[in-house]
């Protein structure tokens, strides 16, 4: 297997509109043959409920209750359903920004998903958690409002409780793929934002849980990055974002991801 360079990115924690404007900046930065590859992890501050790009602005998420909880709200470029994002202490969140061609594969939807799950459960099983990959399930009722309450095209359970929650987006052969990994859970802020999920608890899991501990966010980190080279023979090299990212990571925030038109769901 040839070994593939990648760039491997760390941000800072930051705000929603900021995390999601970097994202993009990623994905379209590919497409044009600008930006590298990047796996990138990061945190948030503050706290942020995310929302999928077509889901529905409505009761099932509580503006009112997260703006009296200090948490932030902002639209994702992905799909998928809502989810709480905490600080470092208690989620890190990745990103892949690719193109079929990096990942060494065909552009398939379900084939990506696996190929980033892979590394993923390598990594966490590498920390003890004892997941699994589960394959892809049939989808039964409606989409939920939150994302835990259902695992999807190969994400990673441990015993039978979602671990890890992704989404995708993708325009011809490049895509982005973001998704949030558990390391703990405020029982009482998950509850409070997600009003009309009864128990949001009871589909979920973290690796405090499933390691008897809560593991740091370096050392989540650690463990992916060295799961991705592991798996998929990549290069990883650690480097920051580019005067063109910047500038199109300002654009982004001001244009779209803070503006009560992107939240509204009217782009």
């Amino acid at each position: 297997m040839s070994r593939r360079s990648w760039r491997l990115l760390v941000t800072e924690p930051a705000d929603g509109a900021t995390n999601m404007a970097i994202d993009e900046a990623l994905w379209r930065g590919r497409q044009a043959g600008r930006s590298p590859p990047t796996l990138r992890f990061f945190a948030w501050a503050p706290p942020t409920v995310s929302l999928g790009y077509g889901q529905p602005l409505n009761a099932d998420v509580d503006l009112v209750a997260c703006r009296a909880l200090w948490v932030g709200f902002v639209r994702r470029p992905t799909g998928g359903s809502a989810i709480y994002h905490d600080g470092p202490e208690r989620e890190l969140t990745y990103s892949v920004a690719a193109s079929a061609e990096d990942l060494g594969s065909t552009s398939d939807l379900l084939e990506t998903y696996r190929w980033i799950g892979a590394a993923l459960l390598r990594g966490l099983n590498a920390l003890g958690a004892g997941a699994e990959l589960v394959p892809v399930m049939a989808s039964e009722g409606p989409t939920p409002a939150f994302c835990f309450a259902r695992t999807g095209r190969y994400e990673i359970e441990v015993a039978g409780r979602k671990l890890v929650g992704s989404a995708q987006r993708r325009q011809g052969p490049c895509f982005l793929q973001h998704g949030s990994v558990l390391l703990g859970v405020d029982g009482f802020r998950l509850r409070t934002v997600f009003p009309t999920t009864v128990d949001p608890l009871s589909t979920m899991t973290t690796l405090e849980r499933a390691l008897g501990r809560r593991p740091r966010w370096e050392d989540v980190a650690d463990a992916l990055a060295a799961a991705f080279d592991a798996e998929h023979g990549l290069i990883l090299k650690p480097d920051g974002l580019t005067a063109d990212e910047l500038a199109r990571v300002e654009d982004q925030v001001r244009t779209r991801y803070a503006t009560d038109r992107w939240l509204a769901g009217t782009p």
